[in-house]
């Protein structure tokens, strides 16, 4: 292809990124489900796998690009996929159905292209779905060298600042307790996606199944909730103007409070970090690749043995 004034320059012309929001590499079904799948950039046995937040899909986040071309250098691979919830999808799903085509795309990695391990990278609600996904001790969360989590911040207290969310969440224990649980929700609860009782509930309630990172949690609640962590190189991402995180939570705390129920995470403070980074890239892109050098592939496990 020939170079123009948009085409990004590496100085390797296997660069996974062609020109700008153009990246070059394999398309790939790693499920059965329309939905389920999955684009890889770069030919690596060792994958880099994004997990993206509520409405999220692939080239989710400004820094992408430039961790593609950098994990390309380190000899790693970056894999976006697609579940049940991405895109307008997150209100009819939930953390369990991630969680289980995570596993699926684990799988796929291990069998047919020989992987040998993967860095999960979480993006807001992306932190939940590993912090389940890992909780759930499948084979193949063995060759999970290492977490990475990037505004691991709480769905509920950011919801509670929105209109209607008090009314909305009564009405979604109600409709539950109603048996109904499956049921949509009015259009008006979240205008971003049909939502139904069950995902309502489990986003905006106290102790609902995505009430993962609340600061109104205490110290022994989160631990419960991430102490299983302890066992996985992690580093957390706290971006310090994160404009999804409620007023009223004090950042560096809850950033500590984190990394500590995690068994002693590895903590990234980016000042003046905006929830999806795009005002940070380079330093972002910085911390992750400075982790990753520094952990590197030691002590993978075979999930088939």
């Amino acid at each position: 292809m020939a170079a123009d004034s948009s085409t990004v320059t590496t100085g390797d012309c296997r660069s996974p990124v062609v020109r700008k929001n153009q990246l070059q590499g394999v398309l790939f079904k790693y499920g059965p489900n329309a939905i389920q799948v999955a684009f890889r950039t770069g030919d690596h046995k060792r994958q880099v796998i994004f997990i993206g937040g509520l409405s999220n899909g692939f080239l989710a986040t400004a820094y992408l690009e430039p961790l593609a071309i950098a994990l390309h250098r380190q000899n790693w691979s970056l894999v976006q996929f697609l579940v049940s919830s991405s895109y307008s999808g997150y209100g009819t799903s939930c953390l369990q159905q991630d969680a289980k085509e995570l596993d699926l795309l684990l799988n796929y990695l291990i069998d047919r292209e020989d992987s040998e391990g993967v860095i999960l990278l979480g993006h807001s609600t992306g932190c939940q779905d590993i912090i389940r996904y890992m909780s759930t001790n499948a084979a193949c969360t063995r060759a999970v060298h290492a977490a990475i989590f990037q505004a691991p911040v709480s769905d509920k207290e950011y919801r509670a600042t929105l209109p209607n969310s008090a009314s909305m969440t009564e009405l979604a224990a109600k409709m539950i307790s109603e048996g109904r649980s499956s049921e949509l929700m009015p259009g008006d609860a979240d205008p971003n996606s049909p939502i139904t009782a069950y995902r309502y509930n489990s986003l905006c309630s106290y102790n609902g199944d995505d009430d993962i990172f609340s600061s109104d949690l205490s110290d022994e609640q989160l631990k419960m909730r991430l102490g299983h962590m302890s066992c996985t190189q992690c580093q957390v991402i706290f971006s310090m103007s994160d404009e999804n995180v409620a007023e009223h939570v004090d950042k560096k705390l809850m950033a500590e409070r984190l990394c500590r129920a995690m068994g002693g995470a590895e903590k990234v403070e980016i000042e003046n970090g905006t929830h999806s980074l795009s005002n940070r890239v380079e330093e972002v892109v910085n911390a992750i690749i400075d982790f990753i050098q520094r952990e590197g592939p030691q002590g993978w496990d075979d999930p088939w043995k």
